[in-house]
């Protein structure tokens, strides 16, 4: 049977990240794939999307992002950089490869995949946090009679030009689509709210906000939701007038709460403000060619797009092992294993305001480092090589843990002209 080391399940950032770092440390992964590429699912995404997060601070470890790509990176740079990264790695790929069952074993694992059984000492399961599209049951969704789709098939406006639609969900997606549509030609939009969204503009003067979720992430919930409306009022201003109205729980808190993180704004603001978006309230259901909200208006719209956000889909896989909370994420994450399931790491499955790239970088480097020290325990594999691979892998940390985006963020927050610069040169 083939037998590694290591295998990791996904071949997206997550599980591009935790093999990049698993090789820094001499630890040998084979990376297996459903899809015939790396990052398959950014192909998937609308037209516009750039990245939310800077480039500097988007990087994964090891190879910075090419300042080429500008500031706020495109949805294909990211690919190509996806596929850059691999490259420069010389990571091992399964591609087009389907694992259908994990199965414990004494000293690892045991994948059932398409392409034939393997064994792994160390599983890193990396299967993203968009996985699954979710569609709510709404009564009466099965006999609306105008188009209906989820957010994950929208690509661009040209569909919609001089039509009516129906954005539903105040996620990131949903935001930018309303702005989408409203700026593309659509006739009318609306956007249907369920709970007033935080927002916060994706940047103000040149200035990330995202640098605010990496500086204040240390802080409590208290003291960072008192900070952040602060920056809300200043920035973004108040709504209410427009349909809008305040949060009832502060940005950190509702992150806290239920893992919902604020519209970092790239037009809603200003196509709210310019009434070519409308804030309506949120849907109860459907009856025929009407969309019936909690209010009791009824609308008329040629197509409704569902932003209503996708599920992790992990209980197929790991469920029966107890890792999967009722919200669908995992027990545990990024070097934390369970009882139940030794050697089984999961990355990818969180969603902070500094930033889930930057997150991965910092998680890959803990799974690595927790897995070359669990090997060290394990008969088939040599304490020496692990033990001089890890104090290698240390020193490499020590040397290179602040990639080309660290470096930049903490030039510009010691020199303002520094962050000119950067400025500068990704808005070329």
């Amino acid at each position: 049977m083939e037998q590694h080391e290591a295998a990791i399940i996904g071949a997206g950032p997550a599980g591009l990240a935790a093999g990049a770092m698993l090789k820094r440390r001499a630890i040998e992964a084979v990376i297996i794939e459903a899809a015939d590429r790396v990052g398959s699912s950014w192909g998937s995404h609308y037209d516009r999307l750039h990245l939310h997060t800077v480039r500097w601070l988007s990087g994964l470890p090891g190879l910075a992002i090419p300042r080429a790509f500008g500031k706020w990176v495109a949805r294909d740079d990211v690919q190509r950089y996806l596929r850059l990264y691999a490259e420069h790695h010389d990571l091992k790929l399964r591609l087009r490869t389907e694992v259908r069952r994990l199965e414990r074993q004494p000293h690892g694992w045991l994948l059932t995949t398409t392409g034939g059984p393997l064994a792994a000492q160390s599983l890193v399961i990396a299967t993203g946090f968009n996985r699954e599209p979710f569609l709510p049951d709404w009564p009466g969704r099965g006999g609306f009679t105008s188009e209906l789709i989820h957010s994950s098939r929208y690509r661009n406006p040209q569909p919609y030009i001089d039509r009516s639609v129906l954005v539903v969900g105040t996620g990131n997606s949903g935001a930018e689509i309303a702005a989408d549509l409203a700026e593309g030609g659509a006739r009318t939009v609306w956007l249907a709210v369920r709970t007033s969204p935080n927002i916060l503009r994706r940047d103000v003067g040149g200035f990330p906000s995202q640098v605010l979720g990496v500086l204040m992430r240390p802080l409590p919930v208290g003291l960072v939701d008192r900070v952040t409306a602060v920056a809300q009022r200043v920035t973004v201003g108040d709504l209410s007038r427009y349909g809008l109205g305040r949060p009832a729980r502060g940005m950190y808190r509702r992150l806290a709460d239920d893992g919902v993180i604020p519209i970092l704004d790239v037009g809603l603001i200003e196509a709210v403000k310019q009434r070519r978006v409308s804030i309506v309230a949120a849907v109860t259901g459907f009856d025929g060619a009407e969309v019936v909200l909690a209010d009791g208006q009824r609308l008329r719209p040629d197509a409704v797009i569902a932003a209503t956000g996708f599920r992790r889909g992990l209980e197929p896989l790991v469920g029966r092992f107890g890792l999967v909370r009722g919200n669908g994420l995992p027990s545990v994450h990024g070097p934390q294993t369970h009882p139940n399931a030794p050697d089984l790491y999961f990355i990818g499955y969180s969603n902070p305001l500094s930033g889930n790239l930057r997150e991965l970088g910092v998680d890959s480097r803990r799974i690595a480092l927790h897995i070359a020290r669990r090997h060290r325990e394990l008969p088939w594999l040599s304490v020496s090589r692990i033990g001089s691979a890890e104090d290698a892998g240390d020193q490499r940390d020590r040397d290179q843990h602040h990639d080309a985006g660290g470096r930049e963020l903490e030039r510009a927050l010691r020199d303002p002209g520094a962050q000119a610069v950067a400025k500068d040169d990704g808005d070329r």
